[in-house]
């Protein structure tokens, strides 16, 4: 929540190292304990030493700060248990460290002073009552007081959370617990002894100790919705059920406007397909129609032209902030668009002509989504933290980590993997 323009430095090395495993067809093949280990240890150092951002008081800001460190601790002291099962208890560890701190969190900050909650939870009961949440105005809402700049079904899939339980970010947990679940079936091997691959269960515990995790489940932010809505897509495409995948993914695109850059890249995937790209669209549109027929001209100005004519928001970490921040200058937004249509360009012809595994189509689409983030007027860490979990569900969905070979130790694997 802050702008540094070493965070941009370090968020385009990630750009530059992911291409770079694309284009060259890099792949993991195996996760050595000491790198996991340590992973997740310096999550929980993160966790203690680095103030993160929150509504709550210092007090009650440690205490959540503990908590997190010490599921991170645990998570780490898991996996000294041998064997495959070592690494199962350190993702079941980190699984349930994220109810956890998601309960701490709501329990502290019943009411935290940010648009995006306030929004969910006043739409949330604008459904319950009729209404249509692109007319309704928000009362005690920090900031936005006047759009629902999402599309609908963000409303609908987390309203149940306010309906049941009194607050959306139930919703959102169940939604986080569904991207893990989807993640690990993706390591789920298809053969008689149907283990789960270490590679799957290592990205689920990592994700799921993320730094700054804590904070996203305070806040209320979307995106482990995005999350498991294509977690649940790649499962069933996975699984051999493209048609059926349809569904989640419409749900993603009629929940998130910019899930859409999406569909060009799958349409070039012949597991997927222009048919069921099209399909996909026809039941996203026809999703968000009945709010968009209820008032065309409110429905266009929360989710189109209010996001696209919005200010810059200063403490964004985008390249484009960065233009301003170091360099005194304002670039010109349509070249935001033309850097994203190029790059999803380029995932499309290479998707059209390598025809990937899920696990590289997945790494194209994180590309894409990464490189809008980075060129945005405003992207913050849920929205990079999106992009980490689609390369989470990469590594679960690698024929690597499927084969006997990526048990193996490192120095079998060939020359073009790493």
């Amino acid at each position: 929540m802050r702008y540094r323009f070493a965070i941009v430095l370090v968020l385009t090395s990630a750009a530059v190292l992911l291409v770079t495993a694309l284009l060259r067809r890099w792949r993991l093949t195996s996760m050595p304990l000491p790198v996991l280990a340590g992973t997740v240890l310096v999550s929980g150092l993160v966790a203690e030493a680095v103030p993160f951002f929150s509504h709550a008081d210092a007090g009650d800001r440690r205490l959540l700060a503990h908590v997190v460190a010490a599921t991170c601790l645990l998570a780490a002291a898991m996996l000294l248990v041998p064997g495959p099962r070592g690494r199962t208890l350190s993702a079941g560890v980190a699984t349930v460290g994220v109810v956890a701190w998601t309960a701490t969190a709501i329990a502290l900050v019943p009411a935290p002073r940010i648009d995006v909650w306030v929004t969910l939870q006043q739409a949330a009961d604008g459904l319950a009552n009729g209404r249509n949440m692109y007319t309704m105005t928000w009362h005690g809402s920090p900031g936005i007081q006047d759009a629902f700049t999402y599309l609908p079904w963000t409303a609908v899939l987390l309203a149940p959370g306010r309906w049941l339980f009194g607050d959306v970010r139930w919703a959102l947990l169940a939604a986080m617990l569904v991207g893990l679940g989807c993640l690990v079936a993706l390591g789920r091997r298809r053969d008689r002894t149907g283990r789960t691959s270490s590679l799957a269960l290592a990205a689920a515990t990592m994700l799921a100790l993320a730094p700054g995790s804590v904070t996203q489940a305070e806040q209320a932010w979307t995106e482990p919705l995005l999350f498991a809505l294509i977690a649940a897509w790649a499962l069933l495409v996975h699984r051999g059920h493209a048609w059926w995948a349809v569904l989640p993914l419409a749900l993603g695109c009629a929940s998130k406007q910019h899930l859409v850059l999406l569909l060009p890249v799958l349409a070039c995937w012949s597991l997927f397909g222009w048919r069921r790209s099209l399909a996909t669209a026809a039941a996203a549109g026809g999703l968000v129609l009945p709010w968009f027929l209820a008032s065309p001209q409110d429905f266009w100005h929360d989710t189109v032209s209010l996001l696209v004519s919005f200010h810059p928001i200063k403490f964004a970490n985008t390249w484009f902030i960065a233009a301003q921040t170091e360099l005194g200058r304002t670039p010109p937004f349509w070249l935001t668009g033309l850097v994203v249509l190029g790059v999803l360009a380029l995932a499309c012809v290479v998707v059209r002509r390598r025809q990937p595994d899920l696990g590289e189509l997945l790494g194209w689409v994180a590309l894409v989504l990464l490189v809008a983030n980075l060129v945005n007027k405003q992207a913050f860490y849920n929205q990079f933290w999106l992009v980490g979990s689609l390369v989470a569900l990469a590594i679960a969905a690698s024929p690597a980590a499927e084969s006997p070979a990526a048990e193996s130790p490192p120095a079998q694997a060939s020359s073009r993997e790493t």
